[in-house]
């Protein structure tokens, strides 16, 4: 394996571990912040700290697609979805636990997959409806309340709210990925921010000390901003596939920070979660992993008959599904037969 793909992994492994810290930092801002001003500070750090990086890499710029007027209805879809869905997650952590809330962040790829289903007319593999039930499962599980009460938490159903708006913002996103990353984040981070500080300020929430805003930035920076920034740039290189699988430990990366600072309790019903939640999230890579492609094979003939030699190329193609691997492969196939012109009239 080579320096750039061993770099690659070390970014793709970063973002995930870089969004991993966003759930159990904010649910100890929140004891300073209140939980609209603190998604608002989020998205504003990341949208920031993304425009510096745009304005260090002048070559990104030139070379980079910009978005257009036909792309108008997806970015304002993005941006709406974006102020709500850290709203609801600021909201839930607040009221639930961080370690279940990192966990349901999962549900974001239930809401993408059905959306995308039903939206956007996508195709859904047999193995990703086997993890959308999985991952839902486990859901459930990690919001039930308790035997004493069939309820569902409310931090937990605020959560999967904002899982929801991700998956739908997702495919909004996917829409206009093509175009310049830098100036895609910038916008939903600065638009999306502003919105959000909109609606705090609407609530009453006020401005918290200069400290406090500072962390928030930063943190929005690192979870938000820096770990898209190298999510895109692990995947020039690792392909979009092989990244999504890297970046799959985010949830559990972030509760076992849970656990690890906030000393969040370990239940019996959440390990039972969390190993439904391991073999959706399995299925899911494994899916992602496994691509359908296209082969072009080309058929050399050569018939001899009466002392004269013809060659013809036939080229046809198949498709077949197979896992993403570093090696190229092609097909190439040559027969000889010996004919007799008789046989050859036949």
């Amino acid at each position: 394996m080579n320096q750039s793909k061993i770099r690659a992994i070390l970014f793709a492994l970063l973002a995930a571990e870089f969004y991993a810290v966003n759930v159990p930092v904010s649910k100890l801002l929140l004891e300073e912040i209140g939980p609209t001003m603190l998604a608002a500070l989020l998205y504003l750090g990341a949208g920031l700290g993304i425009g510096l990086l745009w304005l260090c890499n002048p070559k990104d710029r030139a070379k980079a697609e910009k978005l257009n007027k036909k792309d108008l209805p997806f970015v304002i879809g993005m941006i709406a979805l974006d102020i709500a869905a850290p709203i609801f997650l600021m909201l839930g952590i607040r009221y639930g636990n961080a370690s279940s809330a990192s966990l349901l962040g999962n549900f974001e790829i239930v809401a993408t997959t059905v959306i995308a289903l039903l939206v956007f007319r996508e195709a859904v593999s047999g193995r990703l409806w086997h993890a959308v039930g999985l991952i839902t499962l486990a859901s459930a599980l990690l919001s039930f309340e308790g035997a004493e009460s069939f309820r569902l938490s409310t931090g937990s159903l605020l959560v999967l709210l904002a899982a929801s708006c991700w998956g739908l913002e997702n495919n909004c996103t996917r829409k206009i990925s093509s175009k310049s990353t830098y100036e895609i984040v910038i916008l939903k981070g600065v638009f999306s921010g502003l919105g959000a500080l909109a609606i705090a300020l609407l609530r009453g929430e006020e401005f918290p000390a200069a400290k406090w805003i500072g962390a928030a930035l930063v943190l929005g920076f690192v979870a938000y901003g820096l770990s898209i920034f190298l999510y895109v740039r692990a995947q020039s290189t690792l392909g979009a596939a092989k990244t999504s699988a890297y970046y799959a430990v985010a949830p559990f990366i972030g509760a076992a920070l849970s656990f690890a600072f906030l000393r969040e309790k370990l239940s019996a019903l959440y390990l039972a979660a969390l190993a439904v939640m391991i073999a959706g999230t399995a299925l899911v890579v494994i899916d992602t992993l496994k691509c359908r492609h296209t082969h072009l094979h080309t058929h050399t003939i050569t018939h001899t008959h009466d002392g004269s030699t013809h060659t013809h190329t036939i080229t046809h193609e198949h498709s077949h599904n197979h896992y993403l691997s570093e090696e190229e492969h092609r097909h190439h196939h040559e027969l000889q037969h010996s004919h007799s012109e008789q046989e050859l009239n036949l």
